[in-house]
């Protein structure tokens, strides 16, 4: 399942710069191994960030020793890990020697970690947690940093999940923050174009990779970066921007020149997806509240499915859950639905 999160500073205040925000990349990495939940998309802004998060469940049968002790080294000291392997070490001998069942002892110390596993709550709440106390250390601060609980929104995977990738790395653009997203370097994209062929930058695209085909049962595997998803992906955050190249300077050096004129085709056409259409670029131009406040977001029967699993947080009067988006998600309207009607323009 992918999650759409958002959280805000209290009061909206600009207080994220460039080293809050690497160090807030680096906490959310960490929970990333941690948790076995993965990072598709985000990006990273000067009051608030945005993370399509996808939360698998647990493997059947759970972690091995090996696997938990591998997910605690990204989060606690090598000391630390040392201890619970020799805690499970001396749990396995008495369960050899018949003096306690595996499921009492063994299973009692992976479960005071994996229960913070393999949960969006758990996941948001650790790296809100640990920013937060971070930040205030370095800012001689206390209290609460972020305004409110984080915000989610349930994302079905295919083309919901796509678009929502491409409306979060496109964040600084509709800010006037910079012209392409590949430009900012607090972002999944930004990170998946200029992080290098290794470390977070493989990472990145592996995400994004994970975003873009999830629903043909593709993993999280950067490989498929250059050969499937970065050319499809690049079209449709580019869509309505003209890219000049002009030939300047040393002999073969050649420079890109981005210039938006505001978006003028609908659709852009998805070349790795014979007959499909990725929908409603100009949406993704746009500030779009039901990506953020509406609660599910994917095709109609999707969203009614979601209606009908939590169906008693609704009034008995309503009937179904999808909504078609109105105002400045209309344009994705025939793809696209949404559990809540909200009132356009606010």
């Amino acid at each position: 399942m992918f999650y759409h999160c958002i959280s805000r500073i209290v009061d909206r205040r600009f207080v994220l710069g460039a080293e809050e925000k690497e160090k807030f990349r680096a906490l959310m990495r960490i929970y990333e191994k941690f948790s076995g939940c993965m990072v598709a998309s985000y990006c990273l802004m000067d009051n608030h960030f945005h993370i399509l998060l996808e939360v698998p469940p647990m493997k059947q049968g759970g972690l091995s020793d090996e696997e938990l002790l591998g997910r605690l080294r990204a989060l606690y000291s090598e000391a630390f890990v040392a201890g619970v392997a020799a805690e499970l070490q001396e749990a396995r001998r008495q369960v050899g020697e018949g003096v306690a069942e595996e499921r009492v002892v063994v299973a009692r110390i992976h479960e005071r970690f994996t229960y913070r596993m393999h949960d969006l709550g758990e996941f948001m709440k650790g790296l809100l947690q640990r920013y937060t106390q971070w930040h205030n250390r370095m800012h001689q601060r206390r209290g609460r940093l972020w305004e409110d609980r984080f915000k989610s929104v349930i994302v079905q995977d295919g083309t919901a999940a796509r678009t929502m990738a491409a409306y979060i790395d496109l964040n600084p653009v509709r800010a006037g923050m910079v012209k392409d997203p590949a430009e900012y370097r607090w972002s999944s994209y930004g990170e998946a174009i200029g992080g290098g062929a290794k470390g977070n930058g493989k990472r990145a695209r592996a995400g994004l990779v994970r975003a873009w085909l999830a629903h043909k049962g593709v993993g999280a595997d950067a490989g498929h970066w250059a050969r499937n998803v970065s050319r499809s992906y690049r079209a449709l955050l580019m869509a309505g921007a003209v890219e000049r190249t002009t030939q300047r300077g040393v002999a073969g050096q050649v420079e890109k020149k981005v210039v938006r004129k505001g978006t003028k085709r609908e659709h852009v056409r998805n070349p790795e997806e014979e007959g499909e259409e990725i929908p409603f670029a100009t949406v993704l131009r746009c500030r779009v509240r039901y990506f953020t406040d509406g609660a599910v977001i994917g095709s109609k029967a999707f969203v009614n499915e979601a209606f009908a699993a939590s169906r008693e947080r609704f009034s008995e009067r309503r009937k179904d859950g999808a909504r078609r988006m109105r105002g400045s998600g209309a344009g994705a309207r025939d793809a696209l639905w949404t559990a809540r009607d909200l009132r356009v323009g606010v």
